[in-house]
């Protein structure tokens, strides 16, 4: 197309990026004495760590933020295998599209956050947040996606994305506050799990030895970056505590991160973690955890406690086969 180029930026940046790319391009190419012509689009991707693949071949929607009609027709035509069903793409100014990913990923941030403090209300009130959940969660209005609480979360998205839009906001004079809200909120719920092993006991943590199964910040990810089980693990190791820990797939990454830490082990198995430990710790929902062999794990654990992180069990059942259970905002 006589040379016409176009700079398509997938990444999640502040608004105004491509605006900064297409003047330094500018720039450039007027200083090599070049004409090239040519457009920056903003191309955000929502793709789910551990699903990226199956979301790129089916989009829920395909963000386009460009303001020359060569390059929209460029991308359609780019996209149209992956959209023969119907259509995807959302066209919209650059400006527009740079802000939409960073708003999504903090509009879903915040949906956990206020879940583990509605959790953590719920424990107070003598509530149950799963029955709160599917009450909510049944208005149309809400639904249920991302409406369970737990032990936080991480992971290389929702984290950097919320401070961004944060910082963003404030350098535009127009401060979040409740995204600045979801932050802080949860860099407290990371916490909660590991104050909540010491509290348990009426020696604390200090001396005990939890296993923990989970490491990842999310299940089929080996990702542990802003994971809420180096929170976890921290909070333990500090009150005096060591640990035993198996994630399936995240234990490479996870012996570097803790590499030359004596009171961290590593276990081949989710049982094989269980040995001499005085308790267990939950914090990824892998789906092998989901369903296990509770009377090995009441033989395995010096004291049957089960400190729950993503309420993976009926807290009834769980007591009733002589744990100890500490979900997060279940009675």
């Amino acid at each position: 197309m006589d040379g016409y180029r176009v700079i398509v930026d997938k990444s999640t940046v502040p608004v105004g990026t491509a605006d900064r790319v297409r003047e330094a391009v500018a720039g450039e190419l007027h200083a090599r004495g070049v004409s090239i012509p040519y457009s920056v689009v903003s191309n955000p991707e929502f793709l789910k760590e551990g699903a990226a693949v199956e979301d790129f071949m089916r989009p829920d929607r395909i963000v386009i933020g460009a303001d020359d009609a060569r390059a929209v027709d460029l991308l359609r035509r780019l996209y149209a295998p992956f959209q023969r069903n119907h259509e995807r793409i959302m066209l919209m100014s650059v400006r527009s599209a740079e802000l939409t990913k960073y708003a999504a990923n903090a509009m879903l941030a915040t949906r956990i956050s206020f879940m583990n403090e509605l959790a953590n209300l719920a424990e107070e009130l003598g509530a149950d947040i799963e029955q709160v959940r599917r009450g909510i969660g049944s208005d149309p209005r809400i639904g249920y996606h991302f409406l369970y609480p737990g032990a936080g979360f991480g992971g290389s998205c929702f984290p950097k994305d919320v401070k961004a839009l944060v910082h963003s906001a404030a350098q535009a004079g127009r401060p979040l506050q409740a995204a600045g809200a979801v932050d802080a909120a949860n860099d407290a719920q990371k916490r909660v799990l590991g104050a909540r092993s010491g509290a348990a006991s009426a020696s604390g943590s200090a001396g005990r030895r939890f296993a923990i199964w989970g490491l990842a910040f999310k299940p089929n990810t080996d990702d542990m970056r802003e994971a809420p089980s180096r929170a976890v693990i921290a909070d333990l190791l500090a009150a005096g505590a060591s640990v035993c820990a198996y994630d399936p797939v995240a234990m490479p990454e996870a012996k570097r991160l803790f590499d030359g830490e004596p009171r961290v082990a590593f276990a081949a198995s989710a049982g094989a973690a269980l040995e001499d430990c005085d308790a267990l710790a939950i914090v990824t929902e892998w789906q092998e955890f989901r369903s296990p062999d509770f009377d090995a794990i009441r033989r395995s654990l010096k004291t049957p406690a089960i400190f729950d992180g993503r309420n993976l069990y009926d807290p009834a059942a769980v007591r009733a086969l002589g744990f100890e259970y500490f979900p997060i905002g279940r009675p």
